[in-house]
C-alpha cells in the first residue's frame, strides 16, 4: 500500500506539478501582447504562426571577419548587452531592445543602409557605424562570475518581453538612432547630418545626464599641434598668430552643440571639429590654458540624436515604461508588431 501511495505522489509530481513549474518559468509576455493585438483587431488569429515565427538576419562580425546567420531576437540580446549597461533599469533595457530591433529590421528590409558595402554582403555589422554587438560568452566574461547570470537573464527578459516589437512613424519603420549621453538635450537630426531631418528625431530635454561618468571631459592639446592638425585636415586654412582671436563660434544647434565655428579664414562645422580632434561630442568649448596649451571641454558623448541611453535610464528609474521612453525620444512614433 505504501508503495502505491509513493508511486501515486511521484506520478502527480511528474505529470502535473513539474509541467506547471516549467510553464510558469516561461516568458508569457509575447502571448499576452499577441492576445491584446488580436482583441484590438491588429492581428488575424488564424495567422498566429506567421506572427511568432523566427526572423533571421545576416550579421557581419568584424572582429572575426565572418558573416553569420542569426535569429533576430538572439542578435538583439547581443546588441543590448553591448550597447547599454546591464545595471540600467529594466524599462531602459526594453527601450534599447526595441530601438535596436527597429534599427536592425530597417536594414534587414533595405529601408536604411550605407552606400558602401562595409558589411561583406550582410544586412548589418558589429562595427561602430551600425550597432555594437557582443556574444553571450563575451558579455558574461566581461560581467564576471558573480554578475554574469543575473545580468544575462535581465537582458533576455528585456528582449523577450518586447519580442517582435518595433517603432514606426505614420506606418513606416523608423531609423531609431541612439547615443550614450546627450549632455542635457538631444539634437535635431538635420543639425548633425545634413539633409537628414526626420519629424521623429527632434531635440528634447534629456534629464539625469549628469549621472553619466563621462558627462564632462577635458582634452588638452598643444597650440602648435592644434594648428598643424587643422592645416593637414583643412587645406587652405590660415590661422593667425593669436590663436584665441582666430577662434569664433558662429552659432549653436538647438541641442546646445557647436553648429558652425570660424577658425582663421575658414568656417567649419562643429561636427568637423569633433571628428578631427576625436572629441566625445560637438558640445565643446575651446579655451587657452597657458601660452602653449589649449583646453577643450566636452559635454556628453555621441552625436546626440534620438534616444539618450543615460537619459532613458533616468526616466526608467523615475517610473517611465519603455513605451514612455521611446515615445519621448522618438516623437510621434508608435509601437507595432513585426508583420
Amino acid at each position: 500500500m505504501k508503495k502505491i501511495i509513493v508511486y501515486a505522489i511521484l506520478m502527480i509530481i511528474i505529470v502535473i506539478i513539474f509541467p506547471m513549474l516549467i510553464v510558469r518559468g516561461c516568458d508569457l509576455s509575447v502571448g499576452k501582447q499577441i492576445q491584446e493585438e488580436i482583441e484590438e483587431g491588429g492581428i488575424d488569429s488564424t495567422n498566429l504562426e506567421d506572427v511568432i515565427k523566427d526572423v533571421y538576419i545576416k550579421v557581419y562580425i568584424k572582429s572575426e571577419n565572418k558573416v553569420q546567420d542569426m535569429k533576430l531576437e538572439e542578435y538583439i540580446k547581443g546588441v543590448v548587452a553591448a550597447e547599454m549597461p546591464a545595471e540600467f533599469g529594466i524599462e531602459a533595457l526594453k527601450a534599447q531592445a526595441v530601438a535596436a530591433r527597429t534599427y536592425a529590421y530597417g536594414r534587414l528590409k533595405k529601408i536604411y543602409g550605407s552606400e558602401d558595402d562595409g558589411h561583406k554582403g550582410a544586412d548589418i555589422c558589429t562595427d561602430v557605424h551600425c550597432q555594437a554587438w557582443v556574444s553571450k560568452e563575451e558579455a558574461m566574461d566581461k560581467w564576471g562570475i558573480f554578475s554574469a547570470f543575473k545580468y544575462w537573464n535581465k537582458i533576455e527578459r528585456a528582449v523577450n518581453e518586447t519580442r517582435n516589437i518595433i517603432l514606426t512613424y505614420e506606418g513606416k519603420v523608423v531609423n531609431p538612432v541612439f547615443h550614450s549621453s546627450s549632455g542635457g538635450r538631444t539634437e535635431n537630426a538635420e543639425d548633425v547630418w545634413e539633409g537628414a531631418g526626420e519629424p521623429y528625431l527632434r531635440s528634447v530635454v534629456s534629464m539625469g545626464e549628469e549621472a553619466y561618468p563621462g558627462f564632462e571631459t577635458v582634452v588638452r592639446i598643444k597650440i602648435e599641434d592644434f594648428r598643424k592638425t587643422l592645416e593637414k585636415e583643412v587645406p587652405g586654412i590660415k590661422i593667425g598668430s593669436n590663436i584665441m582671436e582666430n577662434i569664433q563660434v558662429i552659432d549653436y544647434t538647438e541641442g546646445g552643440r557647436v553648429k558652425n565655428i570660424k577658425i582663421g579664414n575658414t568656417t567649419l562645422k562643429g561636427t568637423d571639429i569633433r571628428r578631427i580632434f576625436s572629441l566625445k561630442s560637438a558640445n565643446f568649448k575651446i579655451e587657452k590654458e597657458d601660452e602653449e596649451t589649449l583646453r577643450i571641454t566636452t559635454i556628453g558623448n555621441g552625436h546626440g540624436v534620438g534616444m539618450s541611453q543615460w537619459g532613458a535610464n533616468y526616466l526608467a528609474k523615475n517610473g517611465s515604461t519603455y513605451e514612455d521612453i521611446l515615445k519621448y525620444y522618438y516623437r510621434g512614433t508608435e509601437l507595432e508588431m513585426l508583420k
